[in-house]
């Protein structure tokens, strides 16, 4: 695959890309308290300027920090799915969800199963990318497309549940305010890399065995004999 190697080397390297940016999200709260798929900063506790309350919500839990007298933080256990709309009611006042939005919200988060399935496959189609053959090309583009399927179906999911809570906290003047944390933004460039991925190893594969075929024609082509020496025979 010599005459499209570099392309190639572009399109593996973003298969590792979507596999560290998938990683990251991973470990959201509750694993690593800071990163988070959405953040709601609790600015009606009432506590000093250098404090700084908040709510992180991730891929497998939440945590709530900063929130006691000793400024310790408290996480769940790591598990499939949760309610934050109830953590949100917990903690932040003056917010209303209604029946609907909380089991929807609730329901959402457990399609984020997903984000390590998507990193597994990621990784996958990164380890057969390195093969640098055609048929290990072929192989790692279908495995990046349904990288992103996966990837995208969970960020869509991922999105709409939190846009629930992100829209009610913001829209009542309770001293919150909810953001976007950086576990959102790194399945979204995850989900941009297996996209990108997946057009250039594949346009690899199909230009390597275009190659190979026109060799092999050209080779076909060449006359009997053509640039053989001729054997000399001797005088006797």
């Amino acid at each position: 695959m010599r005459q499209t190697g570099f392309f190639h080397h572009i399109g593996t390297f973003l298969l590792l890309a979507a596999t560290v940016l998938l990683i990251m999200t991973d470990i959201s709260a509750p694993v690593v308290n800071g990163i988070s798929m959405l953040r709601v900063n609790l600015n009606n506790r009432g506590t000093t300027s250098d404090r700084d309350p908040s709510l992180t919500f991730g891929t497998f839990g939440y945590c709530v920090r900063d929130t006691t007298a000793s400024g310790q933080d408290f996480c769940s256990r790591s598990h499939v799915g949760y309610d934050p709309v109830a953590i949100v009611e917990q903690n932040v006042d003056d917010v209303d969800f209604s029946d609907v939005a909380q089991d929807s919200s609730k329901g959402l988060t457990r399609v984020m199963i997903l984000h390590p399935i998507a990193t597994g496959l990621a990784f996958i189609s990164f380890l057969l990318a390195l093969g640098a053959g055609v048929v290990g090309s072929f192989l790692a583009s279908l495995g990046s497309l349904l990288t992103f399927i996966v990837t995208l179906v969970a960020l869509i999911c991922d999105f709409v549940s939190f846009a629930i809570v992100k829209n009610e906290v913001n829209n009542n003047d309770n001293g919150a305010r909810a953001v976007w944390g950086a576990a959102s933004w790194t399945l979204l460039a995850s989900a941009i890399c297996s996209l990108l991925a997946t057009i250039i190893v594949f346009f690899t594969c199909c230009s390597a065995r275009f190659h190979r075929r026109r060799e092999a024609r050209v080779v076909k082509d060449v006359p009997d004999g053509y640039g053989t020496p001729v054997r000399r025979r001797r005088w006797w």
